[in-house]
């Protein structure tokens, strides 16, 4: 099995658009606000999404690929396809016998976009001490993968909690290295 760049399950994107609107008549009084944001602030929003994603990180870091019972945990961070499609590349990592060690790290995480329901941000990531390798110890690392890489990562809410909806690697000079 050949892992592809950082694409799927950790390496997809979503675009997120809000929009609202309403429309006051000049004969009417304006009615009482009602609270319909999901977060008071912006800093709130992305202060919760580094929380899901800073956890989801240390947690996937301590998956053990010869045990899949150590991958359900990953579950309560991620939804949808993204979710789907890392459970997929994580039962071929087990069925053909990879090992992975050294740990991912966060460089940076920075909130770009938020609405009700979606928040998004942008991580650097530094690879530079995971190493996997197949049944037989040989690496199946690109010799050519960057030490950094910087991914857009999308969280979407779902009963009421931040989830990982998408990431997609980008090309980000702040981050290269």
């Amino acid at each position: 099995m050949k892992l592809s760049e950082p694409q799927t399950s950790r390496f997809r994107m979503l675009a997120v658009l809000a929009l609202a609107a309403a429309t006051l008549s000049a004969c009417t009084p304006e009615p009482e606000p009602t609270p319909t944001a999901a977060f008071a602030s912006e800093e709130e929003a992305f202060a919760a999404a580094e929380g899901v994603y800073r956890a989801y990180i240390e947690n996937f870091n301590s998956v053990d690929l010869e045990d899949p019972q150590t991958f359900e945990v990953l579950n309560q961070y991620t939804t949808g396809d993204y979710q789907a499609d890392e459970r997929t590349q994580l039962s071929e990592m087990y069925a053909g016998e990879y090992t992975r060690s050294g740990d991912l790290l966060i460089e940076s995480f920075i909130g770009t976009e938020m609405s009700d329901e979606r928040v998004k941000a942008r991580t650097c990531e530094n690879v530079s001490g995971v190493v996997l390798l197949d049944a037989t110890g040989q690496s199946v690392v690109s010799p050519d993968r960057p030490v950094r890489y910087a991914l857009d990562v999308t969280f979407t809410k779902v009963d009421g909690e931040l989830r990982i909806a998408e990431t997609v690697a980008v090309q980000d000079d702040a981050c290269a290295g």
